[in-house]
């Protein structure tokens, strides 16, 4: 799936778990500080699309979702905006990885190091299979060759959007 798509289907999900009242989509949206105060009343009657697809990008770590959806529209995020964290989790320091404040850097190590490139916000990161294994992810996938094993700019789009939305879904959970 897209993975635009994706995260909107998603906060249609949400959205319509938080109007019903929803316990856990309550909890959720109360990340948003607009939505904080509100008591479970309140917020199920208040609480509209853009309050989901906020909370959503929240949690694939971006500031909004304007940042979210332009990193991933388009096939692939650049180093003109925040790459989110959607390629992280606290993992507790433990997997062997490089970092780099640099694309071009880091496209060079991995090139001599092996390994897989990826994006934290605004830095890149050099990761072995068992970090991706980490984060839900299959090493073995076809798409990380077809992308080149680099996320932050993919040779392939489409594979990139298939990984993508694979992470998204290992991040927030299944769609329900």
């Amino acid at each position: 799936m897209d993975p635009i798509e994706d995260v909107r289907q998603r906060a249609r999900v949400l959205h319509r778990q938080a109007a019903r009242g929803e316990p856990e989509a309550l909890t959720r949206l109360r990340a948003l500080p607009e939505l904080k105060a509100l008591d479970d009343e309140a917020l199920a009657r208040e609480v509209r699309r853009r309050h989901a697809l906020a909370t959503l990008a929240r949690e694939l770590g971006f500031r909004g979702w304007p940042g979210a959806r332009a990193a991933l529209l388009g096939g692939g995020p650049s180093e003109a905006h925040d790459l989110g964290t959607v390629m992280h989790r606290d993992q507790g320091g433990a997997y062997f990885n490089i970092w780099s404040a640099h694309h071009e850097e880091a496209r060079r190590i991995r090139a001599e190091h092996g390994g897989y490139l990826l994006a934290y916000r605004h830095q890149f990161l050099v990761v072995e299979g068992a970090y991706l294994e980490g984060l839900g992810l299959d090493p073995q996938d076809p798409d990380w060759d077809r992308m080149g094993r680099d996320w932050a700019r993919p040779a392939d789009h489409a594979a990139w959007r298939r990984i993508t939305s694979a992470a998204i879904a290992a991040k927030l959970g299944p769609a329900r």
